[in-house]
């Protein structure tokens, strides 16, 4: 399965693909939210790039536990101009990460040809038809409130995602270009998180593309006690692991490091 996306072309199954984070918060967990600065966020994207990022996800708003909410207003003034530079000046696709309709119609004005939803249309369902509208990519999150399941947890992930699947393709989205996502961190606890890397390869089921988020979180850091900035080594192993059970792209921090990560996660593979 191949996806044209921002005028790159993805093959899906050929080898895992990297998606650098820009985090233009000033609360991100990982302690790499640039805030306001401008430049510095281009800055990072383009190293990123350098550095075999495949293409970036651009954010403003955190989503870490007990995170504040910002308005979309805010969230717009945070990552539109960040999305303009990197949409002219960078070689891959930009992704906006958002749940919001009215901050991601001014990241796909302004160039962003990946919109990533954390909650998969459950909020914001019209983010479906923009990105069809538009041409571009979408990534569905499996999310919830609270960490409670009442069946089997992946039979559960697997269900919400099959329905967001089906609202994006039906409204107009190649099925090619939606990417699912099972929302490691978020509505799961810590042991939860490891069930879920365990039981990856189920995801395949499906038959869509699947972005995976492991770097940096809490569930690495629970397991080896150690701070966000320490969680390195934690992250490589479970970008490899996601690789071996057919994730296609790692959404990841330190892109350097974990592009050859992949590389020789592909080659095991």
């Amino acid at each position: 399965m191949i996806a044209d996306i921002g005028g790159s072309s993805f093959e899906w199954g050929s080898r895992t693909y990297v998606m650098g984070i820009i985090n233009t918060t000033p609360d991100s967990f990982s302690g790499d939210g640039l805030g306001a600065d401008l430049d510095q966020a281009v800055e990072q994207g383009l190293r990123m790039v350098r550095e075999g990022a495949d293409m970036l996800d651009v954010g403003g708003e955190s989503t870490r536990p007990g995170h504040t909410p910002v308005s979309a207003a805010e969230e717009v003034a945070r990552t539109e101009a960040v999305v303009a530079r990197l949409a002219h000046e960078a070689i891959v696709p930009i992704s906006i990460d958002t749940y919001k309709l009215e901050v991601a119609e001014a990241a796909v004005a302004a160039g962003a040809t990946i919109v990533n939803d954390i909650w998969g249309l459950t909020r914001s369902p019209g983010l479906a038809q923009l990105a069809a509208t538009n041409n571009c990519a979408l990534v569905v999150m499996h999310n919830q409130e609270g960490t409670e399941y009442q069946t089997d947890l992946m039979d559960e992930i697997k269900r919400f995602l099959r329905v967001a699947v089906d609202k994006a393709v039906g409204a107009g989205v190649p099925r090619e270009r939606v990417l699912i996502d099972p929302g490691i961190g978020f509505g799961k606890t810590a042991e939860q998180n490891w069930i879920v890397m365990q039981r990856l390869a189920e995801l395949r089921e499906l038959g869509q593309p699947i972005l995976i988020g492991t770097s940096r979180k809490s569930f690495i850091g629970k397991l080896l006690d150690v701070p966000a900035g320490q969680r390195i080594e934690g992250t490589a192993a479970t970008v490899t692991a996601a690789v071996l059970r057919g994730a296609d792209v790692v959404r990841v921090h330190d892109v350097r490091e974990m592009s050859l990560v992949a590389r020789a996660a592909d080659r095991m593979r």
